[in-house]
């Protein structure tokens, strides 16, 4: 298939360090180029992929300096994507909602005929500013409600009590051939990873880490463009940490990443939201690192009790996990995983789902000529060939049907290397 990803432009893709959507959509498209589809990856131009790259600016917007509440230049992006799209054939195009300037995308795609497809890869409500926010989703669902939607969990289909259209569940996937585990036997520390944000609970891991008695890892990011993300590290975090039995090494890139949770005895995942997904569950389970987690969000979906991790309701219960935890086989975590998270299962599932919208679309549009086509027969009066002399019986003339695709178009593609 000829399928066309539009990216979010904040991040880069693959991410440096964390970036959640930005890691999936960098899975979902190497597999895709991998199982043998033409892939058009459209995102800043210091993306890396194996996919061809349309690109509209060199650099992705944070690592820019843009802040999250400057849209302008993500909208300039999401309109010469969709611009570039209809001078172009494809077959299904795959948006990811993931931030507010995203939702741009449903009411510019209106007029492609191309069927699209986006995933929800977090929650409602987009038009939000830190701790602002506003009622602009409702007016945007005069066009989503048309667009097939994707959720990355059931729990996070069932939170939307929205009219959308939801065409599946696809779980987030790992390449497996990447994320192998660097050690033999994991050393004697906890691990926490993610954004310094209140509701990733990287404060309930301290106090875990002190009531066991065990040392433990903080890795994650600090993102300066928010500011209770600055405000709970500096207050919270940063005055716990000792450099010794609680320590923060700053954000990690994939590689380290893997090394990190190879060598960790368990991570800790003591969320205080209902998480769509929580990719870094799969990331650590994928090494064999077994996760603890509150059973919220999507986390009863993600781990398996008693097999990958166990699932609690409560940090006294997070405590008596941590006691249990070397009674798991850290090959059967990393088993979970392969068989339910890998980019194999994920790609699979998602272009099973892109054959669904395609056919249905056809089906839908033939349903709607044929009316058309019977009316307009029906208009023509009938003419015999005893037709007036000055009306003489014309016989009608076949015409070809020409695809879209033969129209003459006007494109123009962007070079990223003559924005350097």
């Amino acid at each position: 298939m000829k399928i066309a990803h539009i990216a979010p432009p904040w991040i880069t893709i693959p991410p440096k360090n964390y970036g959640g959507t930005e890691n999936v959509i960098y899975n979902i498209v190497e597999e895709q180029v991998a199982q043998g589809h033409d892939v058009t990856l459209f995102a800043p131009g210091d993306a890396h992929t194996s996919a061809k790259l349309v690109s509209f600016f060199p650099h992705s917007l944070i690592d820019a300096g843009v802040p999250w509440q400057a849209h302008l230049k993500a909208f300039y992006h999401i309109y010469k994507s969709i611009e570039y799209i209809k001078e172009h054939h494809f077959d299904i195009v795959h948006s990811h909602l993931s931030s507010s300037a995203d939702m741009y995308t449903f009411p510019l795609m209106q007029q492609l005929s191309t069927p699209h497809v986006s995933t929800l890869h977090s929650r409602f409500p987009f038009d939000r500013v830190q701790e602002w926010t506003g009622d602009a989703d409702m007016y945007f669902f005069e066009w989503m409600r048309q667009v097939p939607m994707i959720a990355i969990s059931e729990n996070s289909r069932a939170e939307v009590n929205l009219p959308l259209n939801f065409a599946g569940v696809v779980h987030h996937g790992l390449p497996m051939q990447q994320f192998k585990p660097t050690v033999r036997r994991p050393e004697n520390f906890l691990v926490w990873l993610g954004r310094f944000v209140p509701e990733k609970g990287a404060h309930h891991a301290i106090t875990l880490a002190k009531s066991a008695g065990l040392p433990l890892i903080l890795a994650g990011t600090i993102d300066q463009h928010v500011q209770t993300s600055i405000d709970y590290y500096d207050e919270i975090i940063k005055p716990q940490l000792n450099g010794h039995d609680i320590k923060y090494i700053g954000p990690v890139n994939t590689r380290e990443k893997i090394d990190l949770l190879s060598r960790a005895r368990v991570f800790l995942n003591p969320i205080e939201w209902e998480e769509p997904f929580g990719m870094v569950m799969i990331e650590a389970m994928s090494v064999g690192c077994p996760v603890i987690s509150f059973a919220r969000g999507a986390a009863p979906e993600v781990v398996a009790h008693g097999k990958s991790g166990y699932l609690v309701d409560n940090l006294q219960e997070m405590r008596r996990a941590i006691d249990q935890i070397d009674q798991l086989d850290r090959a059967m975590v990393r088993e979970h995983v392969e068989e339910n998270f890998s980019a194999r299962v994920m790609v699979e599932k998602y272009v099973r789902i892109y054959q669904h919208i395609r056919t249905a679309q056809v089906m839908k549009s033939a349903s709607i000529k044929r009316p058309v086509v019977d009316t307009l027969v029906a208009r023509v009066p009938h003419q015999s060939k005893a037709t007036s002399p000055l009306l003489p019986a014309v016989e009608p003339m076949a015409t070809p049907n020409y695809s879209l695709s033969f129209l003459p178009q006007q494109s123009r593609e962007i070079d990223p290397e003559m924005l350097q």
